[in-house]
C-alpha cells in the first residue's frame, strides 16, 4: 500500500514537471515547428524528452548570454550611435545607381545592429585554403600593434603550427596578440597549442567551455566565427577555418577536395569585426578591453571603392539579423539569386522567400554538397526533403561532385554578395555565433557569379521530375530526418 502511494506521488511529480516543462515551451519557443518538435519530445519520450529541452532548446535569444554593449557610458554610446548613423547616411550619396536599391537592407543591419555602412574598402575573394592561408600568414608578419584572432576550429596540424609560430614570433616583438577558440571546435590545441601560445605571451581564453555537467548545452551554442584583425585595418572572414583539410594540395592528396570561400577586408568595413571581437574577448576573458584608437584604422590610404556591412548575429542578439538579412536580399532580387551553402535546412520563412523569388521570375540557383561528400548523412537527409518543393516553384538545385562545397555565399543580380559563417540552417541563424560581409560592389559581385558557374561545372542538376519519381523507400529516410530538422 505504502508503495502504490509512493508511485502514484511520483506520478503526480512527473506530470507537473511534463506541465511546467510544456508551458516553458510554449512560451520560451519563438517557431511553432520547433515548440510541436519539443512538446512531442517532451510528452512522448519519458525523462530524456526533458533533459533533451533544457540541454539544446532553452531560447538564449531571450536569455541573451552577455551584453554587446562595450561602452557603459550611455550618453558616449548615444553619440557613437548618432555618428555612425550620420556616417552610413553621407555613404549613400557615393554609391552608383545599382547598389542604391540596396537601402533597405543596409537599414536593417543598421538598425537591427548597429553595423554601419563603410566606404573605401577593397576586398579580396579568396578561395579554399590554398588562396586564404598565404594572404593571411603575409597579414600576420606585417602586424605592427595588435593581432585579434576568433575562430570555431584551429587545429594542431601544419597550417595551425606555421601560424602559431608567427603568432608567437610576434607576441615576443610586442605586437599584442589575442586569440579565442570555441572549446568545442579546438579542442586539439588545448594540450599543446594554446600553452605554448600562453607562454609566448598570447593571451589566448576559450569561448564558452566546455563543462561537463553542462556539456549538451554548451556544445549547442557554439562560436562558428572566422574573425581576424590585423591593426584595425585588416580582416578575414568566411568559411574556411585552421585547418590543413581547407588546402587541395599534393601533400593532402589523399583526403577529399574541399571548396570554400573566405574574404579579405582592408579598411573600415573592419570596424564592426573589430567590434564583434571585443564583445566575444570580454565575454571569454571576463575581461573590459575597451575601444581603443588603435583598434580602429585611422589610416588616410586610399584601399578601395567597395562598400562593406558585417551581418551578425547568436544568441546574444535581440533577432535572427542573418536570417532577416538573408530573406531581405531574396526579397529584392529583381534577376537572379545564387547561393552555396553546405548544410541547408531552411525555416517556413526562408522557403517561402526563395518560393515567392522563383514564381516571380527571379532565377534561383541553389548549389548544395553531393549526397556522397557530406558530412552528416542525418543533415543531408533533412535537406534532400526541401528540394522537391522548392523546385516544383522554380528552384534550381544542384549538387557538387567534385568534393564537398562548405562555402557559404550568395550572390543578388551582379551588384551584391554575401561571404561569411553562416549555413542556411537553425543552427547558424538561431543557435551558433556567426558572421557575414555583406559586399555592394558589382566587380566583387561578377566575380562571385564567375566563381559560381565555374563551380556549377562540377555539379549536377537535380532533374525535378526523377526527383519526383524516387521510389517512397528512398523518401521515407529523409521525411523522417525533416521531422528532426528544427533541432538540427
Amino acid at each position: 500500500m505504502q508503495e502504490i502511494r509512493w508511485i502514484l506521488l511520483l506520478e503526480i511529480l512527473y506530470a507537473l514537471v511534463i506541465f511546467a516543462t510544456c508551458l516553458r515551451i510554449i512560451y520560451d519557443t519563438r517557431s511553432t515547428i520547433k515548440t510541436l518538435a519539443y512538446l512531442m519530445l517532451t510528452v512522448f519520450l519519458p525523462v530524456a524528452g526533458i533533459i533533451l529541452y533544457f540541454c539544446i532548446g532553452t531560447n538564449y535569444r531571450k536569455r541573451k548570454l552577455y551584453s554587446k554593449k562595450i561602452i557603459k557610458d550611455v550618453q558616449m554610446q548615444n553619440k557613437m550611435e548618432e555618428g555612425i548613423y550620420r556616417k552610413s547616411e553621407k555613404i549613400w550619396n557615393t554609391v552608383p545607381d545599382e547598389i542604391l536599391k540596396y537601402q533597405k537592407l543596409a537599414h536593417l543591419l543598421l538598425n537591427d545592429g548597429t553595423s554601419y555602412l563603410t566606404g573605401n574598402n577593397r576586398v579580396d575573394i579568396l578561395l579554399n585554403g590554398e588562396q586564404k592561408f598565404p594572404e593571411v600568414l603575409k597579414s600576420l608578419r606585417a602586424a605592427k600593434h595588435h593581432i585579434h584572432i576568433e575562430y570555431y576550429i584551429y587545429e594542431d596540424d601544419e597550417i595551425g603550427n606555421a601560424i602559431k609560430d608567427i603568432l608567437i614570433e610576434k607576441a615576443k616583438a610586442g605586437v599584442k596578440v589575442r586569440l579565442i577558440y570555441d572549446d568545442f571546435g579546438s579542442r586539439s590545441i588545448r594540450k599543446r597549442v594554446v600553452p605554448e601560445l600562453i607562454a609566448a605571451g598570447v593571451e589566448a581564453f576559450p569561448f564558452y567551455k566546455v563543462l561537463f555537467i553542462a556539456l549538451a548545452n554548451r556544445l549547442n551554442y557554439r562560436n562558428h566565427r572566422k574573425i581576424i584583425v590585423i591593426d584595425g585595418c585588416i580582416g578575414f572572414t568566411g568559411g574556411i577555418n585552421i585547418s590543413d583539410r581547407y588546402v587541395n594540395s599534393t601533400a593532402h592528396n589523399d583526403q577529399i577536395y574541399w571548396r570554400d570561400t573566405h574574404v579579405k577586408i582592408s579598411g573600415t568595413g573592419v570596424y564592426y569585426l573589430q567590434y564583434l571581437f571585443i564583445c566575444d574577448w570580454n565575454f571569454c576573458a571576463d575581461e573590459a578591453l575597451a575601444p581603443q584608437l588603435d583598434f580602429f584604422c585611422d589610416s588616410e590610404e586610399d584601399f578601395g571603392d567597395s562598400v562593406v556591412q558585417i551581418s551578425a548575429s547568436g544568441p546574444d542578439s535581440d533577432n535572427p539579423t542573418i536570417l532577416f538579412s538573408t530573406i531581405q536580399v531574396i526579397g529584392m532580387a529583381e534577376k537572379e539569386i545564387l547561393i552555396t551553402t553546405p548544410y541547408f535546412i531552411p525555416g517556413e520563412s526562408l522557403i517561402d522567400a526563395l518560393s515567392v523569388a522563383a514564381l516571380s521570375g527571379v532565377k534561383v540557383v541553389l548549389l548544395v554538397p553531393g549526397p556522397k561528400t557530406s558530412d552528416s548523412r542525418m543533415v543531408a537527409a533533412a535537406a534532400r526533403s526541401y528540394y522537391g518543393e522548392l523546385m516544383k516553384t522554380g528552384v534550381e538545385v544542384y549538387q557538387y561532385e567534385k568534393g564537398f562545397v562548405h562555402a557559404k555565399t550568395m550572390v543578388a543580380d551582379g551588384s551584391l554578395s554575401m561571404v561569411g559563417t553562416a549555413n542556411m540552417d537553425n543552427r547558424s541563424f538561431e543557435l551558433n555565433f556567426e558572421v557575414n560581409c555583406v559586399i555592394y560592389d558589382s566587380k566583387i559581385a561578377l566575380e562571385m557569379t564567375n566563381t559560381f558557374y565555374e563551380d556549377l561545372r562540377d555539379a549536377k542538376r537535380i532533374d525535378p521530375l526523377e526527383w519526383e519519381k524516387r521510389p517512397l523507400y528512398k523518401q521515407l529516410p529523409e521525411k523522417l530526418a525533416r521531422l528532426l530538422s528544427p533541432l538540427l
